[in-house]
């Protein structure tokens, strides 16, 4: 596992989730939710703001894991709701190009998690420093 990954994708998607909750329209343009004026109808983000505040918590939990075993419970958590999201955007979504696009990135937040729970990071006791190599 790879704790610094995980805690920086964490943020990454707490500042997102956030950021959703206080301006819906950061989520609702990009996936085609915005009323033909551009604004975005009350019903609409009163559906995505529970989202983006789901995002933010899993963010959260993800970023402030005090142990090994509460990051994975978390990145799980997360990759669960990655997942979901795919699932239900794909067919839920107005457009095939934003439903395409929803997919491709609600299921690459959930692939960089997984890489993140499968990744080693690399053991720096066992790289020599330049002053350490012979020339």
């Amino acid at each position: 596992m790879h704790q610094r990954l995980l805690r920086l994708t964490g943020a990454a998607t707490a500042v997102y989730g956030l950021a959703v909750a206080r301006r819906p329209a950061l989520l609702a343009r990009p996936s085609g939710l915005t009323a033909p004026d551009g604004s975005v109808p009350a019903e609409v983000a009163a559906c995505l703001r529970p989202l983006a505040l789901r995002d933010a918590a899993c963010g959260l939990a993800m970023a402030l894991a005090p142990n090994d075993a509460a990051l994975r419970t978390a990145t799980a958590v997360r990759i669960a709701s990655d997942l979901g999201d795919a699932a239900l955007l794909a067919t839920a979504l107005p457009a095939r190009r934003h439903r395409v696009m929803a997919v491709a990135v609600s299921v690459g937040w959930g692939a960089l998690s997984v890489a993140g729970l499968l990744a080693r990071p690399r053991d720096l006791s066992t790289v020599k420093s330049l002053d350490d190599r012979e020339i």
